[in-house]
């Protein structure tokens, strides 16, 4: 028995709850042969276990296991999670919520967002900055901005060598203390890219195209494209300063890809890569972590998941109350308060898609956002009216999600008319959002 295992077992012993001592690890350990070091917070069993051969496994085979109870550890967790298979490693942090515990695919994430970055910094320097205070810094990701392609967006993206490498980094540019350029900078996890099967990938033959000039049009992307090889593009559909160019055949749309990446139109060095079709099986609830909150489902009248029997929405009168007040839609929980403006508060001009969902607190802005995450078109809301028996205008809204990947267009209606035009937009917007 190695001397860091007991010292990692004795660690354990002094904050057991009871007063346990470490015995129970330490068999452990000696059942299985696997190795015990406590470092950074965290105590890691294994890594490789006893015999392995090879590089450690791939990306996809680790998962998260939260809301750990306090007085739980090895002896009882590996063989819980060895039920499953057999374990490569398994990290213990020394903070636990103490509910029950929560298991979902770990995200082994290698990139962090930086934000409030100053616009007129280039990739070098934006990599030399981040070089001096990270270490396992493997690249840089800057975008030009939209109107002028001498200045960036004011933010980047840093990719590391290992998830650890960025949570330390994370971790170090979190307290406020690196100022690059005189600047507070805004960090935190970048959303992580959306994974499409080999299978459907193969079947792809549209274009992403980014990094294009406001001005340039659809005409003139669809010509340019169809230089290499006259005739096959099908139709081109540009949003800002991005777009998307559909191909008859799939053939044609690799060839292209290849040929017009890196090429200037209009002055502008473009981007292009395959579009990633929108996963028609992932729910908007899956996408925000099923947090969804129990009064928006009551709220739209769907069915009790315990009784199978539809909830009603009750009077429209009550909806404003239900959705500015506590029970606000969808996860999670906002802050809905006020703070005071001190002269010389610094203002940095701030995207709304560079925001989290915790910055919404209405089901139209997260509709917005959730199409633009999905490079949808924004969604489209057409009115529609009736009279009541008792003569009032009762309102309905009709909602248009349209996937410009993949062509398709979606119609979304909810059953229920409202007397506001606000509440109708708003109801209309949860329907939709439950149902994508």
């Amino acid at each position: 028995m190695h001397e860091e295992n007991k010292a990692a077992a004795n660690g354990c012993g002094k904050i057991r709850s009871g007063g346990q001592n470490g015995a129970a690890l330490l068999a452990l350990m000696e059942k299985t042969g696997y190795s015990m070091v406590q470092q950074n917070g965290q105590r890691k069993f294994g890594g490789p276990p006893p015999g392995w051969e090879g590089p450690p496994p791939p990306r996809g085979c680790e998962v998260f296991v939260g809301k750990i109870p306090r007085d739980m550890y090895e002896d009882e967790l590996v063989p819980v999670f060895e039920r499953a298979g057999k374990i490569y490693e398994l990290r213990l942090m020394m903070e636990f919520s103490g509910k029950f515990i929560g298991v979902c695919v770990s995200l082994d994430n290698c990139r962090l967002f930086i934000g409030a970055i100053p616009k007129d910094k280039k990739k070098e320097e934006i990599l030399n900055e981040m070089k001096k205070v990270t270490e396992g810094v493997v690249d840089v990701i800057v975008y030009p901005n939209a109107t002028d392609k001498t200045k960036n967006r004011g933010f980047a993206f840093v990719e590391y060598e290992s998830h650890r490498a960025a949570a330390m980094a994370r971790r170090r540019l979190i307290p406020g203390t690196f100022q690059p350029w005189g600047h507070t900078i805004q960090v935190d996890w970048a959303d992580p890219e959306k994974v499409v099967d080999e299978e459907t990938m193969q079947r792809v033959k549209v274009l992403y195209v980014r990094n294009l000039m406001i001005s340039t049009t659809e005409d003139k992307i669809k010509a340019e494209f169809n230089k290499f090889k006259p005739g096959v593009v099908e139709r081109v559909k540009k949003l800002r300063d991005y777009a998307f160019v559909h191909f008859f055949h799939r053939e044609d749309a690799v060839a292209a890809m290849s040929v017009m990446n890196g090429k200037c139109i209009d002055g502008a060095s473009i981007e292009v890569t395959l579009a990633k079709p929108v996963n028609k099986e992932s729910s908007w609830k899956q996408h925000f972590n099923g947090q969804i909150s129990p009064s928006s489902e009551n709220l739209l009248g769907f069915p009790n998941k315990e009784d199978g029997t539809q909830k009603s929405l009750g009077k429209p009168a009550n909806l404003s109350v239900r959705l500015n007040g506590q029970h606000s839609p969808g996860p999670p929980e906002v802050e809905r308060s006020t703070y005071p403006i001190f002269p010389g508060i610094k203002l940095t001009p701030t995207s709304m898609y560079s925001l989290k969902l915790c910055h919404f607190s209405s089901a139209v802005m997260h509709l917005d956002y959730f199409c633009h995450k999905n490079s949808w078109a924004p969604p489209e809301y057409c009115l529609y009216s009736t009279t009541s028996q008792d003569g009032k205008i009762l309102l309905v809204y009709k909602v248009l999600i349209s996937s410009i990947a993949d062509d398709s267009q979606t119609y979304f209606m909810p059953e229920k008319l409202c007397t506001t035009v606000e509440d109708a937009k708003e109801l209309a917007a949860q329907f939709t959002l439950l149902h994508l």
